[in-house]
């Protein structure tokens, strides 16, 4: 039984369907189709029920997925270890930020894909939650503080942020001195975030109200410019706006606790030798740039 069949085939069961499963491994929706009609007429059973909506597995599909799952795991560990010492092929599929992946990870990646000529890397960048294994990641890059989730992370750098608004803001609704001030003004958010702040040695957790939202970091630093309320942003973001003048620091002297950054995987117990390489080379970028997230540091 090939290799490529068992692959293909746990892809279009994670995926849901042969479209998403030929998008994710980066081949036509027929050598997909080739691969499970194969695979099937080897066991001799039917795994997978095609619906309008894409397919689902059938009983003995949904056995059988475990098990290929496994097998292809095994063949991956098996290929890596006979590797050439350093050397890396196959295919990285990882998700990062649109606020900063283009301008603090890409330069990651395109050291990684010169080092290793025979690695595919398949980047896609964009600020939305990305479910890693439904949708078929190697891993992601996140910012920020991580939610508890069944994830593994692993921390490659710190991320420094403070509070900013506009002059114009200040001058017309003014300045929070304290945390508990901060319920009088409109935050600018992502979401429905927390918003974190040091208190001497302690940490104070705030439930920020605004009206406007943005899953975009650069958008949030325009609103705040704008005059449309406050925003924590990390300072590579407001950098620029605060040298120049159109964003002001506020409630200095309660500083948000340093963020980070980290790469994130699904669970699993040993993380794929690519996945490793890229951790190694973001921690060796953080230490060799450790102003790329503090400007101000």
């Amino acid at each position: 039984m090939d290799i490529e069949d068992l692959q293909t085939f746990v892809a279009v069961a994670d995926a849901g369907g042969v479209s998403a499963a030929a998008r994710r491994l980066g081949v036509s929706k027929s050598i997909v189709s080739r691969r499970l009609f194969r695979i099937e007429a080897e066991l001799g059973v039917q795994l997978l029920a095609r619906t309008t909506r894409g397919a689902a597995l059938t009983e003995a599909g949904m056995t059988f997925r475990d098990h290929a799952a496994r097998a292809s795991a095994e063949i991956d560990t098996a290929r890596e270890a006979i590797l050439p010492t350093g050397e890396l092929r196959g295919r990285l599929r990882v998700a990062m930020p649109l606020s900063f992946g283009p301008t603090h990870f890409a330069p990651v990646l395109a050291e990684m894909a010169q080092r290793h000529p025979q690695l595919h890397i398949h980047a896609s960048y964009s600020d939305r939650f990305v479910d890693l294994v439904a949708e078929g990641f190697d891993c992601a890059i996140r910012v920020g503080y991580l939610q508890d989730s069944n994830l593994i992370a692993k921390r490659v750098g710190p991320i420094y942020g403070k509070l900013v608004a506009s002059p114009d803001y200040i001058k017309t609704h003014g300045s929070p001195d304290t945390v508990g001030q901060l319920a009088d003004h409109q935050a600018l958010m992502q979401g429905t975030e927390a918003w974190q702040f040091m208190d001497g040695e302690k940490v104070v957790t705030v439930q920020p109200q605004g009206r406007f939202k943005a899953d975009n970091a650069t958008a949030l630093a325009s609103a705040a410019a704008a005059g449309l309320g406050i925003a924590w942003l990390p300072d590579c973001i407001t950098h620029d706006y605060v040298v120049s003048g159109a964003l002001v620091p506020v409630m200095t002297g309660y500083p948000p606790p340093s963020a980070g950054a980290y790469v994130v995987r699904p669970p699993g117990k040993h993380p794929a030798r690519k996945v490793r390489v890229l951790i190694e080379m973001l921690i060796a970028y953080f230490a060799q740039n450790p102003d790329v997230w503090g400007f101000d540091r």
